[in-house]
Parts: structure tokens; C-alpha cells; sequence
């Protein structure tokens, strides 16, 4: 029994076949459209030699060709090989005998698959990814290799569905020879690979890479190509199933099938960085500004990535609002082309700061020579109308050399990231350093990239975890990093470096604003601003009449305040203080727990009221926002005076930097921030209710030591030294504090570890010289950003702060369903039976919402989503389940008066305010 009996009998429209679309039958039932098994491997090889040639990063091919004494021809060879043998495994009973059909004719020409087996608890254990894994190892050993170089090249194909071999699975296939196949299915396997062999230039050009090894980065990044290469070459779109009649002989290559497939895909070459000129030049094409507007700290940054000359860390610190981004989009420019990267990554805290980080990026990148595709990488990246105009909506479409486009085939949740330039949340970053299925794309869409993260800063001890081993692996693979703060402390900066360089270094650099990095960055300290915004600090007690007064004395005059509270329950009850006192035209609320729709509306008008000149055009005489953290990133707003909770000494510098940012009336020719939250008569210091749920009580103590007696705070000056003292070893506040503020040390050090320990559970490994057998041990499995990511099993790379998010409809008193009916074209009714169109399905996403702690901890949680789902049942609303954008969503359905009862909850939703909620 040879290749060719066995290319007659077996096909790809068999178990598979779901993944490809709908199956074919002529009048009897019989199959009448296929695709053999071969003809799909000479499409997903073909693929992936185009892809090798054509797309993917020049950098990651580097990486993989230096395992192999550093020629890139081999690393094809590599790529191609395992591309062309990753599904041999299913030249086995234990696969062949889920289409009985098929299996009749297989066995009538001497490949046995007992019927039996079809329904036998082990059959799928045995599955074709790891009897292609063994059947690689077996014949590599064969040819000359030793197991454990033998082992590295199986692990790709055992791990082609992103999830790699454990050691007890692929034990058990190699015991289990009659689900494997023995024999004939032996012969057929071999044939498989000696035709791959043949393919890439014979059994001597594969024997002689058998003295090289292989680290598990460049392991990764070649799965990640294969598995690519089998979902383009799986889509029928691009590579249709074929009728029986159109059998061919396995040598002859379909030469026109792969180039009418890989045009129809049409994705765009590689892009090339243009060669960089002159800073300032380059400063004012790209960001339209006048050459000498360019300052300090951009100019640092282009001669820091200059000097660098190739891959590195560049770390840049400098105040809010001096031109971070613009001097880090610059720097990336340099290191793009000096590294051969092929496009950039830039990750932010939120989605909030992405969408706008987006724009931003848009506009850079249509200034830079040479097309490329775009990406905006987070959950509801499909509701943001910047980057849904962008789409192509069809796949054989060339664009202008210097179109900015979103291709369709690189959208959804694992291939946003493998587009040339991509904006996202930084929990896509993170999730490179998370055990999960496919992680490999997520490495494979960093590398060959320049990956600038912003607000550093704000990461807790959890994420941290992430964030240095993700650094480690892009400093493995050699990737250009840009880490942006404006509040960084040194201790904090030398974990960073130490991180990505996979050094103890102890070293610590002082100075702000300075630019520094891994080595080949030499430190620089730039000089800060002659001029500063000097604030007045106030203390005030944690009292709403106080609250009161204050506004009421220091806007007199008129003004813009802000108030920024710690949990949405104290922004709701300042605000119904306010706006009694104030009158609620004078009085607006911004926090999460609004609808998406109705927070991007509050967002864009505070915009137009707060803004820089050219978009805050409508200020106001008078005016308060009551306001969460959200203050802190997501929006470049201005006031002129005002009251906070108290925070960690960092926060509460990014707060003040909303005060006089773009405007200093003369009103308000002084800033006034007035420290809340606090009771300032105790010893030491207590805090409102909810801030120490938010942040560590260790923090606020030092935070509260250095402002207890402070009654100014010079931005930038003071931003360094207040930072450096808060993180750094030194005894703060009076002696009468030191008792409490060691046992809050001791107890933020005791949850350190915990939180830490926490993450290790999930922790991709660190980079080895070993296979992918055993690499993702223990997975989290499929990586859930959406809106039960923090609730769900599926560990995640944030420690479950985030709440719970539900799709808001209303309910009418006949049972209908309809669209929020105080938003935008709401009132709409809602069918409850078929597939809704998308109009209508992107206007319920947008009515997302984030619900409170109370019902999203872990004590409650599965109770609530056990009732949410009960409410809205698949019999009840077909619609949901039926859309697949909506499949799988929690809804929460008010009534007419905007009210639900919930797990002993009632939740009320107000337009002004937001979610309120109490207990019943």
C-alpha cells in the first residue's frame, strides 16, 4: 500500500470538515466535494514559502536562521518542511475512522481503521496532532538525529493547533500502535515525509541541520508560521475544495492554485522604515509642526535610537504633556530601520487611551513613506469608527503605495496583532507571557516589530510579573522596545532594563527628565523648564459640606473644577451634593460604569469643553466634573482647580497635571488641589471608605507623609523627587506614624508575594534550549479579553479588578425587546428570533456596561452570571445566540424605569449619573 492507493481514498472533506465550510452531497448522500491530504499540504507549504519570502519579519526569520549558523535559507527550509508535514497524523485509523465512509474505502485498500474505534474513549486522545508528532521524531531519529534535536522539530507539529504535547499524551500514542496505525499507515506516514523531504531539496539537506538546535524562541515563531500558513490554506476562500474527478498525481504542484489563492488573500509585503533625516525635518512632516517647536526630550530620543544603532530598550521619562508619544513614534522610526523591523506595536493602560492613541498613530503613519496595514487590538475594536472606515472589506485588494488599510483577513482576536502597525491595550502585549493556545502568534506578532508601551507606570505587582517576561523574550528575540513615564521610580526603571537584557543588575540612574536604556544607551539627564506650573495644596476634610465651601470660595470668580474620587460610589454621592448646590447644568460625571456609547459621548464633550485650544472651543463660565481615575490617562482636559482623594504620590502628580495644562485664566492664576479622602487628624492618617480596596494602604501613608505638610507642588520639578522618595527606602511621616505605617509595609510586602505567586501560576517559561513538549503544562487555555475575561476559569494577565460586563436592552411590558431608548437612534425594537443585522448588532455592543464590584467577585460572580443567563435565555432570545457577535454575552435587561433586580441587587441606570446600585 503506497502514496498513491492511500492520495485516492483519503480526504479532507472528513471530520474536519467543519472547519471549512459546509460539505457537498450529490442525490445519494455521497461526498462529491473534497480535498485530499495531500493537496492540503502542498497548499499550506506553498503558503508558507510565500509567507517566508513575502511577510513575515525579516527580524523573526533572523532569529530562527540564528539557530541555524545564521543562514536564512535553511530557516526557509525549516519553516517549509514542518509546514508540509504538520497534518501527516492524519494517515492514522484513530483520525480516518470519524467518517465511516471514507474509512470503507480506506480499509478496502489495506488501511485498517476498525469501526470499533470511532466511538472508543481513546480515539480521540489519540489525535493527529501527536501521532504527526511521534511520526517526526520517529523518522528524523532515522535520518541521523539525536532525539532531543529530533523532539524540537516534532514539537512544531505537535503543537500546530497552539497547544503543545504534553510527555504522558504522547506516551500514550506511542503505546497505542493500533490507533496510530501501524504498517501500511507507517508507510504512508514515511511516504508523507519523504515527499516533504523532496520538496525542500532531499533527505541530505534536512540530514545536515541535524547538528544545529533549536531554542524554544525560534520553536515558537516557526509554529506560529505553520499555523498560519494551515488557516490560510484551510480557508476555502482562498484554496476551495476540489471534486474527486480532479485527483492529481502529489509531485505535480498546483502552481496556479497557490498564486490565484495567495492573490485573493492579498496580503501586502513587508513594510520597509524609510531611512531617517534630519529630527527636526522629519518632526515637522510628520506631526505638521514648525521644526523649532521640536522639544528637548524628542530630539533626546531620535539621538538616543540613533545611537543605539539596532535593537535595545529605550526608556523615556519626562513630564505629562511633553511630547512622549511624538518623541517615541520618532525613535521608533529610527530603530525600525536600524533593527530591520517591519512595523511597530504601541500599547496603552486602557481602551480608552488606545482609541485615542489610535488617531494619533493614523495620522504619523500617513506620513511615513510606504503603505501598511494597521490594527486597533482590543475588545471593542470593531465599535470605533476611525478604524472600521479603514477596512478593505474584501481580501484581493492592492492599495496605493502609502495606503494605510485594515486588511480583513488580519482582524479578530488572534490576528489584529500580526498587521504591521498595531494599537492595543497592553494586556495584548502581556499575553506573550501567558500560557495560553496559540501564545506563538502573539510572539510571532511582536517580533519583527518596534514596541513602544506607554504609562509604564501604572502597572501593579501583577501584571508586572508579565510585562518582565514578556520584556524578556522581545530582549531574547532582540526586539526594539520604548518604555514612556512620566513617573517612574529608579528602582522601578532598573527592574525594566533588567528584565529585558535578563541581567541582577543593581544600578540605579537619577535624574527627570532623562532618557536611559539597556546597554548602548548612554543615561541622559535633559534640563527641565525654566518656567513651572506652581499648585497650591490644600487638606481638607472628608466631608461633602466641606467639599462645598471649598469650590464655592476658589470658583467665586467662576472656573472649571474637577473632583476626583477613588470608587464610582463617591463620585455619584459628590455629585448629587454638587449638583444640588451647584445646579446640575453646572455640574457633569464621568467615570466607567457608564454605557460605551454614553462614556465615548461624555468623553468627546469634555473634550470640547476642557481641551487643548484647538478642540476645548466650548469653556465654560462655571463648571464642575466629578470623576473617577479615569481623569488620570484617558483624556487631555484641563481645569483650574482641583479636589482629590488622596492616592499613591505618582497618581496624584498625573492628576495634577490636569490643572493649568493648556489655560491659566485669570480668574485662577494660581492651580489649588485640595487633598481629600483623608482624615488628616488621625495617627497617622485613615482613608475613605473604598480607597484602600483600590490601592495598598502603604502607599497612601507614604503618599500622605510627603503632602501632610506640604503647601506647594511645582510641576515638573517636584514630579522626581516626590517619586523617588514615595518608592525609595527612606523613613517618611512623624515618628507617631512609624508603628502603623511599618505593619502597612510589612502587609503590601506579604500581598506582593501572594500577587506574585499569583501570576507565576500562568507564567510562560523563560526562554531554553528546549523542545515545546511541556511548554504550555498547566495552560490557561484560550485567552479571553472580552467581557467575562476577568470572571470566567481563563487566568488573565490583570488580577481580576476588572468587574463584570453585560450588554444593556430594556424590556417592554409586552415582552419585546428594544435598544436603550435614551441613547442614539434608540428605541429600536430588537427581534427576538433569526440573525440581526449589524446596523442593529453594532448598536447593542455599543451599549456595553461594566457592573459593580459587588456583583463581579468571586463570592458572587457565578451566581450572577448563573441569573443573567437564566433572564435571557437561548429559548427566550434566539436572535443573541444565533448573531455570533452577540453569542455568548451576558444582557442585562431594564425595565421602562431603567431598573433590574439582581442577585439581591437593584440596579438602576441614570442618565447623568451612571449605574447605581443597592441592596434590597
Amino acid at each position: 500500500m503506497g502514496w498513491a492507493t492511500y492520495v485516492e481514498v483519503v480526504g479532507r472533506m472528513d471530520a474536519r470538515l467543519s472547519a471549512w465550510g459546509k460539505s457537498v452531497r450529490d442525490e445519494t448522500g455521497t461526498l462529491v466535494e473534497w480535498l485530499p491530504l495531500h493537496q492540503h499540504l502542498d497548499d499550506t507549504m506553498g503558503v508558507a514559502d510565500l509567507l517566508v519570502r513575502d511577510w513575515v519579519p525579516a527580524h523573526a526569520l533572523k532569529h530562527i536562521a540564528s539557530d541555524l549558523g545564521g543562514v536564512l535559507e535553511r530557516a526557509r527550509a525549516l519553516v517549509v518542511w514542518c509546514a508540509a508535514v504538520h497534518d501527516i497524523g492524519k494517515a492514522s485509523p484513530a483520525f480516518a475512522i470519524q467518517v465511516a465512509q471514507l474509512a470503507d474505502r480506506m480499509r478496502e485498500s489495506g488501511l485498517d481503521a476498525p469501526v470499533w474505534m470511532q466511538k472508543h474513549e481513546l480515539r480521540p486522545r489519540v489525535n493527529h496532532a501527536l501521532v504527526g508528532h511521534v511520526a517526526v521524531q520517529e523518522w528524523l531519529t532515522e535520518l541521523g538525529f539525536g532525539f532531543d534535536e529530533a523532539e524540537q522539530w516534532a514539537s512544531v507539529v505537535g503543537s500546530h493547533h497552539g497547544v503543545t504535547p504534553e510527555w504522558s499524551r504522547l506516551a500514550e500514542v506511542e503505546e497505542q500502535g493500533t490507533f496510530r496505525g501501524e504498517g501500511a499507515w507507517e508507510k504512508v506516514r514515511t511516504e508523507f515525509l519523504e515527499w516533504a523531504a523532496m520538496r525542500v531539496g532531499g533527505r541530505d539537506r534536512i540530514a545536515e541541520l541535524k547538528r544545529f538546535r533549536l531554542g524554544t524562541p525560534s520553536l515558537a515563531l516557526v509554529t506560529a508560521i505553520v499555523i498560519m500558513s494551515d488557516w490560510i490554506a484551510s480557508n476555502p476562500e482562498f484554496f476551495p475544495l476540489l471534486p474527486a474527478s480532479s485527483l492529481r498525481e502529489p509531485e505535480q504542484v498546483d502552481d496556479a492554485r497557490l498564486g490565484a489563492g495567495w492573490k485573493k488573500l492579498g496580503l501586502r509585503g513587508r513594510w520597509t522604515a524609510p531611512v531617517p533625516g534630519e529630527a527636526r525635518e522629519t518632526f515637522a512632516q510628520r506631526f505638521h509642526r514648525e521644526p523649532g517647536s521640536m522639544r528637548d526630550v524628542q530630539v533626546a530620543a531620535v539621538e538616543a535610537a540613533r545611537t543605539l544603532g539596532g535593537p535595545g530598550l529605550l526608556v523615556i521619562e519626562a513630564p505629562m504633556g511633553s511630547g512622549k508619544t511624538e518623541a517615541a513614534l520618532l525613535a521608533a522610526e529610527v530603530l525600525a530601520h536600524s533593527s530591520g523591523a517591519n512595523g511597530c506595536f504601541v500599547a496603552l493602560p486602557t481602551q480608552a487611551t488606545t482609541d485615542a492613541m489610535f488617531s494619533r498613530v493614523r495620522g504619523w503613519l500617513e506620513r511615513v513613506p510606504g503603505g501598511a496595514t494597521v490594527s486597533l487590538a482590543h475588545g471593542k475594536a470593531h465599535l470605533n469608527d476611525e478604524y472600521s472606515g479603514l477596512s478593505r472589506g474584501r481580501f484581493d485588494y492592492v492599495g496605493a503605495d502609502n495606503e494605510i488599510t485594515v486588511h480583513g483577513w488580519l482582524r479578530g482576536r488572534k490576528k489584529s496583532g500580526l498587521a504591521d502597525f498595531v494599537v492595543g491595550t497592553i494586556d495584548q502585549v502581556l499575553f506573550a507571557g501567558l500560557k495560553s493556545r496559540h501564545v506563538m502568534l502573539r510572539h510571532l506578532m511582536l517580533t519583527g516589530k518596534v514596541v513602544v508601551i506607554d504609562e509604564v507606570h501604572a502597572y501593579d505587582v501583577y501584571m508586572s510579573q508579565y510585562l518582565h517576561r514578556v520584556l524578556r523574550w522581545l530582549g531574547t528575540y532582540r526586539v526594539p522596545v520604548v518604555l514612556l513615564s512620566a513617573t517612574l521610580p529608579d528602582t522601578r526603571r532598573r527592574e525594566l532594563i533588567n528584565a529585558y537584557e535578563g541581567t541582577a543588575d543593581r544600578s540605579l540612574d537619577s535624574g527627570y527628565p532623562m532618557i536611559s536604556g539597556s546597554q548602548g544607551v548612554p543615561t541622559r539627564v535633559l534640563p527641565l523648564p525654566q518656567e513651572s506650573t506652581k499648585v497650591a495644596i490644600d487638606r481638607i476634610p472628608d466631608d461633602l459640606d466641606e467639599l462645598v465651601d471649598y469650590l464655592r470660595r476658589n470658583l467665586a470668580f467662576g472656573g472649571c473644577a474637577v473632583v476626583v474620587r477613588n470608587t464610582v460610589g463617591r463620585v455619584q454621592e459628590a455629585a448629587d451634593r454638587l449638583a444640588a448646590e451647584f445646579g446640575a447644568d453646572a455640574v457633569s460625571v464621568n467615570h466607567a460604569r457608564f454605557l460605551a456609547c454614553d462614556r465615548a459621548a461624555i468623553d468627546t464633550a469634555l473634550l470640547r469643553r476642557f481641551g487643548p485650544p484647538e478642540t476645548g472651543k466650548e469653556r465654560p463660565d462655571l463648571h464642575i466634573v466629578v470623576a473617577s481615575q479615569v481623569v488620570e490617562q484617558s483624556l487631555d482636559i484641563d481645569f483650574d482647580v482641583m479636589v482629590t482623594d488622596l492616592a499613591p504620590i505618582d497618581l496624584v502628580l498625573q492628576r495634577l497635571g490636569r490643572l493649568h495644562r493648556h489655560h491659566r485664566p485669570s480668574r485662577t492664576t494660581t492651580a489649588r488641589c485640595a487633598i481629600t479622602g483623608t482624615d488628616w487628624s488621625a495617627t497617622p492618617p485613615t482613608f475613605a471608605t473604598g480607597s484602600t480596596k483600590v490601592y495598598q494602604e502603604h502607599q497612601l501613608l507614604r503618599a500622605a507623609a510627603l503632602l501632610v505638610d506640604r503647601d506647594k507642588i511645582a510641576l515638573p520639578h517636584d514630579i522626581a523627587p516626590l517619586v523617588q522618595a514615595a518608592y525609595g527606602p527612606s523613613v517618611l511621616g512623624p515618628v507617631t506614624w512609624q508603628p502603623e505605617m511599618e505593619k502597612a509595609h510589612d502587609r503590601a510586602e506579604q500581598e506582593s508575594l501572594k500577587r506574585a505567586a499569583a501570576a507565576a501560576t500562568y507564567l510562560l517559561p523563560e526562554p531554553s534550549q528546549e523542545s515545546l513538549v511541556g511548554w504550555l503544562h498547566a495552560s490557561a487555555g484560550e485567552v479571553d479579553d472580552g467581557p467575562r475575561g476577568a470572571t470566567t476559569g481563563s487566568a488573565q494577565v490583570r488580577d481580576g479588578a476588572e468587574s463584570l460586563e453585560v450588554l444593556v436592552v430594556q424590556r417592554d411590558s409586552d415582552g419585546g425587546i428594544r435598544t436603550p431608548d435614551w441613547i442614539e437612534r434608540g428605541g429600536e425594537q430588537i427581534p427576538l428570533m433569526g440573525e440581526l443585522p449589524w446596523p442593529l448588532v453594532r448598536t447593542i455592543s455599543a451599549c456595553s456596561l461594566r457592573l459593580p464590584l459587588a456583583l463581579s467577585h468571586g463570592g458572587v460572580v457565578d451566581a450572577v452570571i448563573a441569573e443573567l443567563e437564566q433572564q435571557f435565555s437561548p429559548r427566550e432570545v434566539p436572535s443573541f445566540h444565533t448573531t455570533k457577535a452577540l453569542r455568548g454575552q451576558l444582557v442585562l435587561a431594564l425595565d421602562d424605569a431603567r431598573q433590574a433586580d439582581v442577585c439581591g441587587y437593584r440596579l438602576t441606570y441614570d442618565i447623568t449619573q451612571g449605574l447605581r446600585h443597592e441592596r434590597l
